[in-house]
């Protein structure tokens, strides 16, 4: 698996991915609560390729999955009880993090997340945070399992709109 930069010529395949993830999960247990044409979308990728803050996963040459990487906390994050307090230029904040269905349960997930940490360590991040819904079990369980310490859980103020209230947040320090 080679990871990198998402560039604007990847952005029809991204897309692609995310509709075809949707598709699974409306198929299937929806454990994020996301939605075809809702989220994630064609513009979640353009956007975050705009702002150079989309990194995707390749096997074969294609595009297996995702993830954005910023510095831009939800709200609700202020509510937490973070393991360390610093400025956000130095923590890395997960979003949007997408394998394919078809490559589930083969350490895709995982080997995103060495890339993440690796790329902080780099890049002398002194954190990662993340939220996740709440009822994401197999996500939290990743997780989990790779270092991140729960926190708190918040209401991120989407609950009218995309039916999603309580998000756990977690972090993982560098």
């Amino acid at each position: 698996m080679k990871i990198e930069k998402g560039r604007k010529e990847d952005i029809d395949e991204i897309e692609k991915m995310y509709d075809e993830l949707n598709d699974y999960l409306a198929d299937n247990t929806n454990y994020p609560g996301w939605k075809k044409g809702v989220y994630p979308v064609r513009q979640t990728a353009v956007s975050a390729i705009l702002e150079e803050n989309l990194y995707v996963a390749r096997k074969e040459g294609r595009i297996v999955g995702s993830v954005i990487l910023n510095h831009k906390p939800e709200a609700a994050y202020a509510e937490a009880r973070w393991g360390i307090e610093i400025d956000y230029e130095k923590v890395f904040v997960l979003k949007t993090f997408v394998v394919h269905p078809q490559y589930f349960k083969q350490g895709l997930g995982k080997g995103l997340l060495d890339y993440i940490n690796n790329l902080a360590i780099k890049k002398n991040m002194k954190a990662i945070r993340l939220d996740v819904y709440e009822s994401n079990i197999p996500a939290i369980n990743l997780y989990e399992k790779n270092g991140f310490r729960y926190v708190g859980t918040v209401d991120l103020g989407i609950g009218e709109t995309y039916n999603l209230k309580w998000f756990k947040l977690y972090e993982k320090l560098i």
